[in-house]
């Protein structure tokens, strides 16, 4: 598998991980490291007392070490490369690193424990940023640093505003796209696919074992169904999974007699539509384009949605760990200024990976790069602008939420009818 396919495998949040996070949290969160700063750039300055003690610009240039948890480097690192190319009075290197979403935390209080912070910035999702705030391992960076940063972020799109509230003054919102739920079929199977839900229910139960989605703990599509789903059918409470969603567990309990198994990621979804074992599979924006953008899914797959939906939004945040040094932060602060200019942004198009990408207002298709734009004419689809446009949106559920919502679908609706293949 080479480097572009394997982007397409999108890190994401176990129940067991989310769980975990909060086993943590209720262990106490570390007091704040005491360390002299960080493996990387730690000679610069030490980690700062208080925000006053960070530089506008740092004493000498630093290197910067990033780990990506969500993927997040497909859509930025071009925006980071070209910092560093146009700032080497800032920052002479960036070394990058990945890791999964369950393992962040530990990595990164490991290294606070020990007193040596060798990661910078940590590029992830809502799973790494929520486990980071539940074990205290974040510097409050929008509350110590806001004058440096307010500027960019009042040029937030209205929805990854919403999604900045859910980091709690811990991360900055990097990237953002809409998500889901959408159902992606083909067309040669479905000539006429369902529009509404009772319609997906109608067509699963004609046509046994031909609808699929992933298990949701596993799945960025899975789960985003799962938490779409109360809005579509117009349940008591979206955000209250075991009080509130009556109907939801209704109506996927009743789908699931039509499921024959539910794959344990969402990769082995878009093979099986790709090679016509399944008709209708659950999807996303950006899981629609990249796979088809990628060969993985045949181009001539459609895309659709049903009457009545809410996207629920997902983003990408950058945060700092406790105990970076006072000169490495003053530079990530001027990273992240650069990283939400307009022009940057429109790097965030990319391939599709997660369109469209950009948080900011007026970042449009016509200034991203020019593969970009070729990717997207010839991969994207035109329903979604007006899709985005006209739908509301909602921010996912909270991790305790989420962390229950996979629980009782597990024990309920499909955990013995995982399979991997």
């Amino acid at each position: 598998m080479n480097a572009r396919a394997r982007r397409v495998i999108r890190p994401i949040a176990t129940a067991t991980a989310l769980a975990a996070m909060f086993v943590g949290a209720a262990c106490g969160a570390p007091e704040p490291p005491g360390g002299t700063g960080n493996g990387t750039g730690g000679e610069n300055s030490a980690a700062p007392t208080d925000a006053s003690s960070v530089p506008d610009k740092p004493s000498k240039p630093v290197t910067l070490d990033i780990l990506d948890v969500a993927g997040n480097l497909q859509l930025t690192q071009a925006m980071i490369d070209d910092f560093v190319a146009n700032n080497k009075d800032v920052v002479t290197r960036v070394t990058y690193q990945k890791a999964t979403g369950p393992e962040t935390a530990g990595k990164i209080k490991a290294q606070q424990d020990g007193g040596n912070v060798q990661t910078d910035l940590v590029l992830t999702g809502n799973d790494g940023l929520s486990a980071g705030i539940d074990q205290g391992l974040w510097l409050p960076i929008v509350k110590d640093f806001g004058d440096r940063l307010d500027a960019p972020m009042a040029d937030y799109l209205e929805p990854a505003a919403e999604m900045q509230k859910l980091a709690q003054d811990q991360g900055v919102v990097v990237t953002y796209y809409p998500s889901g739920p959408l159902l992606e079929y083909d067309p040669k199977q479905v000539p006429q696919p369902p529009t509404t839900a009772q319609g997906l229910l109608d067509w699963a139960k004609a046509n046994p074992g031909k609808f699929m989605y992933a298990r949701p703990a596993n799945s960025g599509p899975g789960r985003t169904l799962l938490m779409g789903l109360p809005y579509i059918l117009g349940d008591k409470d979206p955000k209250d999974p075991i009080n509130g969603w009556e109907k939801t567990w209704k109506y996927l309990a009743e789908l699931d007699k039509y499921v024959e198994f539910y794959p344990s990621g969402t990769a082995d979804t878009m093979k099986n539509l790709g090679n016509g074992s399944v008709g209708i599979i659950a999807s996303t924006t950006g899981w629609y384009v990249n796979p088809r953008v990628l060969g993985t899914v045949p181009k001539e797959v459609k895309v659709g949605a049903v009457e009545g939906f809410t996207w629920v939004t997902d983003a990408h945040y950058a945060v700092i760990p406790k105990g970076v040094s006072a000169d490495n932060i003053s530079a990530i602060l001027l990273l992240l200024q650069w990283m939400l200019k307009p022009d940057q942004q429109a790097k965030a198009y990319d391939k599709g990976f997660f369109y469209p990408g950009p948080a900011i207002k007026d970042v449009t298709i016509d200034m991203a790069p020019a593969e970009s734009q070729q990717a997207i004419k010839d991969y994207g689809d035109p329903s979604f602008e007006k899709l985005i446009a006209d739908n509301p949106k909602a921010t996912p559920l909270e991790a305790k939420e989420l962390v229950a919502a996979f629980d009782k679908w597990d024990r309920e609706i499909g955990g013995s009818k995982v399979k991997k293949q």
